[in-house]
């Protein structure tokens, strides 16, 4: 009988054991490893230096796209490219050009970091669910599975950053003649959530989330697709040693951003004119001068679209965007090869298909 007790705690005792040990091994597989925790510091860090350069080295042509894309079309100051650009560095000056890009910069650095991060995290996932598909087992990213991923990237990055995207807006068309001066980002943000609520800081979010779908899954798509294509068919005589130069890299970031800026700039223009209404004491630009001044005024985005298009014509959803090629495909392009630049000088794997 003893014999039979001693043999039952022992085997007690023998499962309590492995349990124990099990639990140990299965915390050890979920706490992530230094080099993890590491690796995706870097590829942070790389994103966020992408967006910073890319932003300001483009920075004078963002801004006057957004004077383009706001102003009051009875009192037109902006007529083009060249004569706005000319125009802002007659009335303002060289600072003139670069304003608002301390806050694009702060907003732009984590939403670049967050959105390439994401991208990687989105394509692992999305490539493992479609693994476990029968006959799947060694697929790989498909130009569709990329637009996924990239669509959810840019969903979260937005999403995280707009806050920051809206008084940008705000700070961009205001000039040194405008009735009320915002003096910085934390000031911007904290007058209008006094005077206009929380809900303003999202003003004119749902296009923004439906304009970003095509434009950051598309960018990832081409981009991505682009380069596959060319390292695995050597076309040209781009590749060596299984990888492409710089000078193709941003010949497939620019084809990217051509794409996908395109396909979604009607949504950007009716994202920045809803991101200024409620704006009390609005820079002259926004509500126009004498007679003609009047603040916009939309009760939503269908609206947005509706007045637009009533008032200003088809093309005024396109408004700007000849600068905003001219900017967004040397951006994106130089973008996507910082980013890669940067991982690869801090030594993280960039390549996410395998």
């Amino acid at each position: 009988m003893a014999s039979e007790d001693v043999k039952t705690r022992d085997s007690a005792v023998s499962k309590i054991v492995n349990l124990a040990e099990e639990a140990k091994l299965a915390k050890e597989e979920i706490k992530p490893s230094k080099y993890q925790v590491y690796s995706i510091c870097k590829s942070l860090v790389a994103g966020g230096v992408a967006g910073g350069v890319s932003r300001t080295a483009v920075a004078p042509l963002e801004r006057l796209k957004i004077l383009l894309q706001v102003q009051n079309p009875h009192n037109i100051k902006y007529c083009g490219t060249v004569q706005g650009l000319k125009y802002i560095w007659r009335t303002e000056g060289f600072r003139g050009l670069f304003k608002g890009n301390g806050t694009n910069c702060a907003r732009i650095v984590p939403n670049s970091a967050v959105k390439f991060f994401s991208y990687e995290q989105a394509s692992k996932g999305i490539l493992n669910l479609y693994r476990q598909q029968p006959g799947n087992e060694d697929a790989e990213l498909t130009p569709l599975l990329r637009l996924g991923a990239g669509a959810c990237a840019g969903i979260i990055a937005m999403s995280a950053t707009y806050p920051m995207d809206m008084v940008r807006g705000r700070l961009t068309v205001q000039t040194d003649k405008s009735p009320y001066q915002y003096r910085g980002m934390f000031h911007a943000l904290s007058t209008v959530l006094r005077e206009e609520g929380f809900r303003a800081l999202y003003k004119g979010w749902l296009p923004s989330v439906i304009g970003v779908v095509p434009y950051v899954g598309l960018n990832f798509a081409v981009y991505e697709s682009l380069k596959d294509y060319l390292i695995k068919s050597k076309s040209f005589g781009l590749v060596e040693d299984n990888e492409l130069g710089v000078v193709t890299r941003l010949a497939c970031g620019a084809a990217a951003g051509t794409v996908g800026q395109t396909v979604a700039y009607p949504l950007d223009v009716i994202r920045r004119r809803m991101q200024m209404v409620g704006w009390s004491n609005a820079a002259s630009i926004v509500t126009g001068d004498g007679r003609s001044k009047a603040p916009l005024e939309y009760t939503g985005m269908i609206d947005a679209f509706r007045k637009t298009v009533r008032h200003e014509g088809v093309r005024a959803l396109y408004k700007g965007l000849v600068p905003n090629s001219v900017k967004v495909v040397p951006s994106i392009a130089i973008a996507f090869v910082t980013y890669e630049q940067v991982k690869e000088l801090l030594g993280v794997e960039i390549r996410i298909s395998d």
